[in-house]
């Protein structure tokens, strides 16, 4: 996703220089970076709460 972000910012900066106003584009570009980065905190917080493998088994190992 933050890969689309900066392209979306590449894309400002060329209007940017066209002269065209960006600035609904600007606001609308954080909000999206806003979406993003909770998004990303979320996904964090899941990772840690999850617990962690089983050492010593292998997934379709055998049971002896």
């Amino acid at each position: 996703m933050r890969v689309q972000v900066n392209r979306q910012r590449k894309e400002i900066l060329q209007l940017q220089h066209a002269g065209i106003s960006t600035a609904s584009a600007e606001l609308l570009l954080a909000r999206m970076h806003t979406t993003v980065d909770g998004l990303c905190e979320k996904r964090d917080w899941l990772r840690k709460a999850e617990p962690g493998p089983v050492k010593g088994k292998a997934l379709g190992g055998r049971k002896w």
